[in-house]
């Protein structure tokens, strides 16, 4: 008898797998893209972030043309673009090698055009591409998994599509080459300055540009930069300072999570895992072409003891919030808001969602004013704090740290305040054999919500 029983999880495992499988695949096939297609409509715009999802071909010019043909035509139509090209590598390969031409890129089919996408790039550019897709191995954040990253979170289907299209603007490194390498020139020596970079990683959840620039790497750079031959290879002595790339690319290495000890400061880890202390080898020596070894290794411990105090920060406030819940104090509760993206409000359990992961959706949504502290907290001066640290820009570390410092001592006020309130509230109820008042569905209601859900 207990033989058969043991079959019981093998069916279930046998018919839950395909249909699981299944799931996906028909969750992917709406007219959005990701695991949430079917709850999201694309904006024409989507056809330059994520080409190969949704790029349509003109309809406006019929037939197949040469590359001296497209030459010839944009040369009228879009001289720009041409002019970009002819400076490029592109049209003066080296070696005797032929042209690489509008068609060898777009197709020759006027009817069928695409836009290049890593794998089109990858096609001459091997190394770079496998290095790139590689890079996935290391999991978010990463630029190969940003577009994922990006479609794939909850709150994407339901976010303002002024907002999703802004984040595209950047998630779109992973889909195309060009936010990096400007078409159509995709110059080596264009990616390897700190501007490629800081087109996208700047503002309050990734300041690195501050970071950089306020840093004695980037003073220089502002300093001499101009002067320098960027035509260089990314290698020690070819560069009077580091730069985004030397640092995060070293050697062209076309990844830039591989060397990443604290997940860029939105997750708490144990630094000194066996897989971190390897990182920590790579970055002593990339350091050490300019440094001494021990210097490095020091400065990699400050940015340690810099983390270990943020997070033993942010956990205060974590417990704060999460005594305030187990008493019920939470407003409006999980019940009372808008239900997270795709979840839907008769779900037996609510949750409130505060911190890493789904914690982002309290930049978006109806919560209450502690938990959007909390989040600003995690979010924006935490991730201030670390980048200041992690680029050797100490004042905005400092900066960081007073700004956490400020948000833990409001979440500790509000919190009082919440249990004075909630003491009174529970003392009037007393009063008036346990009635109290409730808003109803205030909190369900707003332009924002029921926008979004109307027309997104």
């Amino acid at each position: 008898m207990r033989v058969r029983y043991v079959w019981i999880p093998v069916l279930i495992a046998v018919i839950s797998v395909p249909i699981g499988f299944y799931y996906v695949d028909w969750s992917k096939s709406g007219d959005g893209a990701g695991l949430y297609s079917r709850s999201w409509q694309p904006e024409a715009v989507f056809a330059y972030w994520n080409p190969e999802d949704f790029y349509v071909s003109v309809d406006s010019v019929i037939g197949e043309f040469s590359g001296e043909q497209c030459i010839d035509c944009h040369q009228g139509v879009t001289p720009g673009i041409v002019n970009d090209w002819r400076k490029s590598r592109h049209s003066k390969p080296a070696d005797d090698q032929n042209a690489v031409y509008c068609s060898d890129c777009h197709g020759s089919n006027h009817e069928d055009l695409h836009l290049p996408s890593p794998e089109i790039c990858g096609g001459c550019h091997a190394d770079q591409h496998n290095q790139f897709v590689d890079e996935k191995r290391y999991g978010f954040p990463s630029h190969a998994l940003a577009m994922e990253r990006a479609l794939d979170a909850k709150h994407f289907a339901d976010k303002p599509k002024a907002e999703v299209t802004a984040c595209l603007q950047c998630h779109s490194v992973a889909t195309k080459c060009d936010s990096c390498h400007t078409r159509h020139l995709f110059s080596a020596a264009e990616a390897r300055r700190p501007e490629a970079c800081l087109t996208c990683h700047s503002g309050p959840p990734h300041p690195d540009d501050e970071t950089y620039f306020n840093s004695k790497h980037g003073e220089l750079y502002l300093a001499e930069g101009e002067n320098w031959d960027w035509s260089k290879p990314l290698r020690k002595g070819n560069y009077p300072a580091p730069t985004c790339a030397y640092c995060h690319m070293d050697e062209g290495k076309h990844q830039v999570a591989n060397k990443s000890i604290w997940k860029f400061g939105i997750k708490q880890i144990n630094p000194l895992t066996s897989g971190n202390e390897v990182k920590r080898k790579q970055w002593i020596k990339l350091c050490a072409d300019c440094h001494e070894k021990d210097w490095s290794a020091d400065r990699l411990k400050e940015m340690d003891a810099e983390r270990k105090t943020a997070w033993n920060k942010l956990y205060r406030a974590e417990d704060i919030l999460k005594s305030l819940r187990s008493d019920n104090l939470i407003y409006p509760s999980a019940k009372e808001r808008p239900p997270y993206p795709t979840d839907s409000a008769d779900d037996l359990i609510q949750y409130e969602h505060v911190g890493f992961f789904e914690g982002q959706a309290s930049a978006f949504y109806n919560v209450s004013a502690i938990e959007r502290d909390y989040f600003e907290m995690w979010y924006f001066d935490n991730l201030a704090a670390y980048k200041g640290s992690a680029h050797g820009d100490i004042s905005f570390a400092n900066k960081g740290h007073a700004a956490m410092d400020s948000s833990l001592e409001k979440i500790k006020h509000k919190a009082e305040k919440i249990r004075t309130l909630g003491k009174a509230e529970k003392n009037e109820a007393r009063k008036n054999n346990g009635h109290q008042e409730h808003p109803g569905k205030l909190w369900f209601n707003g332009e924002y919500t029921e926008y979004n859900r109307d027309h997104n």
